[in-house]
């Protein structure tokens, strides 16, 4: 009876200890001062396929994803990226090395989808754009909240490449998309190698 007690008290231990690990990440308000002068950020905006292994900081990843898509305009709840007919069906997933998360970016929140590393390029975090629709508007979108991620990592000095190529099943999979979901483009992002 002791016996079984105490393993079942590990058991719950080892189960609550594991759920902590799985939690949505609570991101940074944007830090609307950083960055170049935009002609400047034009001036330096390269593709880069190789990375540094160093995780972006908090506040890189909370601007990165603000600048690609995050709301500037909370009294309208509009976004950085201008959509047609404002239906903002660009949803941005970011993925890395311990799991694959949802951008809110009503909560300023990643919100945690699933563990698994998916990246379709081992950059510390990758960027996953998702249409709401199988529509070309949902394509012309994408790129718009891609140009953003470029610039921004060019204003900043951070390394990225928009790609197409990836593992759609497996990132089907990994993010749980519904049918009516399409894989647009991806973005690595990190620090120059």
């Amino acid at each position: 009876m002791k016996q079984s007690f105490l393993l079942m008290m590990m058991f719950m231990l080892i189960s609550c200890s594991s759920a902590q690990d799985l939690k949505s990440i609570k991101l940074n308000a944007p830090n609307l001062t950083r960055g170049d002068v935009l002609m400047k950020a034009f001036s330096n905006r390269k593709s880069t396929r190789e990375f540094s292994d160093k995780m972006l900081s908090q506040q890189d990843l909370s601007d990165l994803v603000w600048a690609a898509n995050g709301i500037n305009r909370p009294n309208e709840g509009k976004k950085t990226a201008p959509s047609s007919q404002n239906r903002q069906d660009i949803k941005i997933y970011v993925c890395m090395a311990d799991g694959n998360y949802l951008y809110n970016a009503s909560n300023g929140t990643l919100e945690f989808i699933s563990e698994g590393d998916v990246r379709p390029l081992k950059a510390p975090v990758c960027l996953i754009l998702v249409s709401n629709t199988n529509e070309t508007w949902g394509a012309i979108d994408g790129g718009i909240v891609s140009q953003n991620i470029s610039l921004f990592c060019s204003g900043i000095g951070l390394a990225t490449v928009p790609r197409a190529q990836m593992d759609a099943d497996a990132l089907k999979k990994a993010l749980k998309l519904t049918g009516t979901q399409t894989l647009i483009l991806n973005h690595p992002v990190g620090y120059f190698k």
